[in-house]
Order: structure tokens, then C-alpha cells, then sequence
């Protein structure tokens, strides 16, 4: 069985302003029930646009809708979710970022890393949240 390939993409288009030609994707559903996601970020995956500059909740609300829209996309939905990566550039906005990501994913229980880092790829991106599912069979 080969892997899905859920939107597809090259950074050439995505990241204009960047010298990069890589072919990327946002999720890969893997022997038809792990789901590996792309960090989701404050962007509109239909217009590739960042949303919610400046407001770290806007970005990951919107990181969260790009999670629920990819894992359905999928097959699968939140409550499939297993781990979850949490990226944030400054430690004050740890509180802000898991209060969203707490809201949707209550009752999903998930394995959680969150790092700080000194910066994403896009300097007006404040927070990215990747995740791993697997659908159960």
C-alpha cells in the first residue's frame, strides 16, 4: 500500500522569498491509519495567506482548524490525535497557546512536547503545533 499525500505543495511557490524547491505536503496518511502532519501554523492552507498577525491565540486557533481539517481530510478526526508538538517563540505565550490547543483537544488526552525556539520559518509566525495520529481500524 503506498502512502496519501494530502495537499501537496513546492516551496518555491509557498515561500517566494526564500531560494527553496522542495516537494512538500501537509499531511501523509501512512498504511492507511497513521497520520503524519505538517506543522500548522496561522495560515490559510486554501490561500497559503498568514492570519492573525501579531495574536498568538488567532494563530493557533488557526494551527488547530488546519489540524481538524487535515485529519478529516484523512479519514480521521481529533480525537484520533496521539502526539502533539507545540512551538512557540516566546515562553510568555505558553498559557495563551495551550488554553487553545486545550479547547480543542479536550477528552483527546494526547502525548505533548512543547519547545521554545528562537524562531519559526516566517518571522511573523509565533507558534506551530504538529501532531500524529492514527486512525483506529
Amino acid at each position: 500500500m503506498k502512502h496519501t499525500r494530502i495537499r501537496t505543495f513546492n516551496t518555491q511557490k509557498t515561500y517566494p522569498e526564500q531560494n527553496l524547491d522542495n516537494d512538500l505536503c501537509q499531511a501523509v496518511v501512512a498504511r492507511g491509519r497513521t497520520v503524519f502532519l505538517r506543522g500548522q501554523i496561522g495560515q490559510n492552507l486554501d490561500t497559503s495567506e498568514s492570519v492573525a498577525l501579531a495574536d498568538v491565540k488567532g494563530q493557533t486557533e488557526q494551527a488547530m482548524f488546519n489540524i481538524d481539517m487535515l485529519l478529516k481530510e484523512a479519514g480521521g478526526e481529533l480525537a484520533d490525535i496521539c502526539k502533539i508538538t507545540i512551538y512557540i517563540v516566546d515562553p510568555r505565550y505558553r498559557e495563551d497557546v495551550y488554553r487553545v490547543v486545550g479547547k480543542w483537544l479536550k477528552g483527546v488526552y494526547p502525548v505533548s512536547t512543547g519547545i521554545v525556539v528562537s524562531a519559526l520559518a516566517r518571522p511573523e509566525w509565533l507558534v506551530e503545533v504538529d501532531a500524529t495520529a492514527v486512525i483506529p481500524d
